[in-house]
């Protein structure tokens, strides 16, 4: 394998997961994310030498980040093939009490990352004539969000509407661009956030009755990427337990 991919937010949670599932799948691996600290770990722990994983400090508000992660994978391994836009934040908030500030700042990490991610690698991917890029919409984008603040709801469905722009835009240079969006997932972040008797409510209203496994959108991940997964672009996949049904 001398595929290379990029996973934001691969600190912790579903980041994690995915970018543990590509490095086990035979991928070189950058860790990226706001908390060095956590990606060090994780690249630490995958490969001590670097040679197949490594960190990097990326905080997706600044385009400067992406611009400086493409260079040093660049530079590192001949450059990038895979862009997982994973890094988000989602907070639980009232409707009316949503500050502009607060709107903003979920708008420039959930959406804007997720925009100037896919213009600096999507132009990298149309140069080399291939290319991969998976984003992390979210069910909150389409249902209007079953636990989560309209914030974080309004910029995830942002998220699947780029998907098809730069999808539309970069098809005929070989790259692909897709989105998964996901229910409530089984991470901490989900049991962190949202209150216990909030999400036995929301368990009932699963049909499957479970939150979802966040192995299953990893695994999804490396379906989307493959080399073989040409025609699929535009694309977003639903696992969310039967919440939300086309």
């Amino acid at each position: 394998m001398n595929r290379i991919a990029l996973v934001t937010g691969a600190s912790r949670g579903l980041g994690e997961c995915i970018a543990r599932r590509l490095h086990a799948a035979g991928y070189r691996v950058g860790l990226a994310d706001v908390h060095l600290d956590g990606v060090q770990r994780l690249a630490s722990e995958l490969d001590n030498h670097g040679e197949t994983a490594i960190a990097l400090e990326l905080d997706v508000r600044n385009k400067a980040d992406f611009i400086r992660a493409r260079d040093l994978l660049g530079e590192r391994w001949g450059g990038t093939d895979i862009l997982v836009n994973n890094a988000g934040v989602s907070k639980v908030a009232a409707l009316m009490d949503i500050t502009p500030e607060e709107f903003d700042e979920s708008m420039a990490i959930n959406l804007r990352g997720t925009f100037v991610a896919c213009q600096v690698f999507g132009a990298h991917f149309a140069e080399r004539g291939f290319g991969r890029i998976v984003n992390i919409a979210s069910l909150a984008g389409q249902n209007g969000g079953t636990a989560t603040g309209a914030h974080y709801a309004a910029a995830k469905g942002g998220v699947a509407t780029l998907t098809k722009v730069f999808a539309r835009e970069l098809a005929p240079r070989g790259v692909t661009v897709n989105s998964i969006s996901p229910g409530p997932l089984d991470l901490p972040v989900v049991h962190e956030t949202v209150a216990p008797e909030r999400l036995e409510q929301i368990l009932k209203i699963i049909p499957t009755g479970t939150l979802g496994d966040p192995r299953t959108i990893a695994d999804t991940v490396l379906l989307l990427i493959a080399d073989h997964a040409a025609s699929i672009t535009g694309a977003c996949w639903d696992i969310n337990g039967g919440l939300f049904m086309r």
